[in-house]
């Protein structure tokens, strides 16, 4: 299969604060992802203003504790219709990390990506 990995753990301490990852895309208004998707302990963030994952990168994260408010937020936005969703800006902070490790998952244009690359994902890292 292709990519041979598509999800990645990355090292956390519990409690650890969890921001937007900066790109320097802007979807309006200052914010930079779009929520698509949040529970108690994952969300998925996307860096168009398009409800799917068909266009643009989308980064799906588990394993953490999401904000409740955000959460509440994006239920009530589900819950009506999914006219808006909620947007955050960049470093902002979304959650935190639940334990020893953040499970970070990429696509681009729906397909998952290698999230190994640093040539791609993890510039000046």
């Amino acid at each position: 299969a292709w990519p041979p990995v598509t999800a990645l753990g990355l090292e956390s301490r519990a409690g650890e604060a969890l921001h937007v990852p900066d790109s320097a895309h802007d979807i309006g208004s200052g914010c930079e992802v779009l929520v698509l998707y949040a529970t108690s302990e994952r969300i998925t963030l996307k860096y168009t203003r398009e409800d799917n994952v068909i266009e643009g990168y989308t980064l799906h994260l588990e394993q953490i504790r999401v904000e409740p408010d955000l959460v509440s937020l994006y239920q009530e936005c589900d819950r009506t219709g999914r006219k808006a969703l909620p947007a955050l800006r960049p470093h902002q902070t979304f959650g935190c990390a639940l334990g020893s490790e953040v499970i970070i998952a990429i696509r681009d244009t729906g397909m998952f990506m290698d999230p190994r690359s640093r040539g791609d994902w993890w510039l000046g890292y």
